[in-house]
């Protein structure tokens, strides 16, 4: 292996990383929660377009510096979308091909994302894209990058500008600089993994902070949690894009996790488009997804009648999704519309009712 490539690809995406500024922290104040303000970190932001940016980035560095890949070898990832879109650019950056295995539902729009960086979608029935990767890999001589087992450990969880140091900077100097509860959505578990153990390694600092972690339909990482079982299994993967999986991935970590909440699909939806009337752009499913949870932990604290400040994420901007989240025949379609008493409940939560009605809680302990 040459380690002079390897030591010009470290560099380029060290300097892509430079050239690169930190994600924003959006603040949103809902009058019927004061005390608790709301605050997104937006990770559409990333010139790759959501938050897998970061985890992509991550997983080229921990590959060259474990010395798996080489010059002209073919990167192959399972992603339905937004993480391949990532190593897409990253790839092209230092010069290797790159392949997405993907269920064949995918967005055309990510389809189209991946192929303007330069990759190539590989589609397949069903929800088994690891073990298509691993036999695609094996067929071309390339490297399955494995988002799914690597995305716990390829982040330093310590900091190094991570997207949990991240935003306790960013909330220094803001009325509560220690938030309450931190809701993020679990696709390959990594995220929850970084933020949960960060909060552990600075407990002077995020003592009183938990990590709620939202599950869609279709997921088994809610069950997993609940009954402290890896074994879960189903036949299909998850509708909301990004986020949930058919098997316990091995980057899932549940004992980093104070809470989950499972949210049905069309609740996500309904949450999605009423964010949209909050912030004035079009947000992913699983910012939905997140948003719902935000709400549940926000309507809790006020019922007791605490203050602080809750964290969740913007996964990914909305204008992938124009011809599924935000199509209404796509929906009824595929039986997601949100119903008048799903949308009520959002409205509802937004007026400071609890949505729990539509969920599932359960507190770690």
């Amino acid at each position: 292996m040459s380690r002079h490539w390897v030591n010009a690809a470290i560099a380029a995406l060290e300097a892509d990383f430079q050239r690169s500024a930190d994600t924003h922290l959006i603040r949103l104040d809902l009058p019927a929660y004061p005390g608790i303000p709301l605050y997104f970190k937006d990770e559409s932001s990333h010139p790759t377009g959501s938050l897998k940016h970061r985890l992509a980035r991550s997983l080229f560095l921990y590959a060259l510096c474990n010395g798996w890949l080489r010059e002209g070898q073919t990167v192959i990832e399972a992603s339905s979308g937004s993480t391949a879109v990532s190593e897409a650019y990253f790839a092209r950056l230092i010069g290797l091909p790159f392949i997405a295995v993907m269920p064949d539902t995918t967005s055309r729009e990510k389809v189209a994302r991946i192929e303007f960086y330069g990759g190539r979608c590989h589609m397949i029935e069903g929800a088994d894209v690891s073990a298509a990767s691993r036999a695609l890999a094996a067929e071309l001589g390339g490297h399955f990058m494995d988002q799914f087992t690597y995305a716990e450990r390829a982040t330093d969880w310590r900091g190094n500008n991570n997207i949990a140091e991240s935003i306790f900077q960013q909330l220094r100097l803001e009325p509560h600089p220690c938030p309450r509860w931190i809701v993020v959505s679990a696709g390959t578990g990594g995220t929850a993994a970084t933020i949960g153990r960060y909060i552990r390694y600075q407990p002077a600092r995020n003592a009183c902070t938990r990590l709620a972690v939202v599950d869609p339909e279709h997921s088994v990482f809610f069950d997993a949690f609940k009954d402290h079982k890896r074994c879960h299994r189903l036949d299909r993967g998850s509708r909301i894009e990004g986020i949930g999986r058919p098997i316990v991935e091995p980057s899932f970590l549940p004992d980093t996790i104070d809470r989950m909440i499972k949210v049905p699909d069309a609740l996500s939806l309904a949450a999605m488009r009423a964010l949209e009337g909050l912030l004035g752009r079009k947000v992913g499913g699983s910012t939905g997804t997140n948003f719902v949870g935000a709400l549940q932990v926000m309507s809790e604290m006020k019922a007791k009648g605490e203050t602080g400040a809750v964290v969740t994420l913007i996964c990914d901007g909305g204008e992938r999704y124009l011809d599924t989240y935000y199509d209404d025949a796509w929906l009824t379609a595929q039986g997601l519309a949100p119903s008048a008493a799903q949308q009520d409940l959002i409205a509802a939560a937004l007026g400071g009712a609890s949505p729990a009605g539509a969920l599932e809680l359960r507190d770690a302990g």
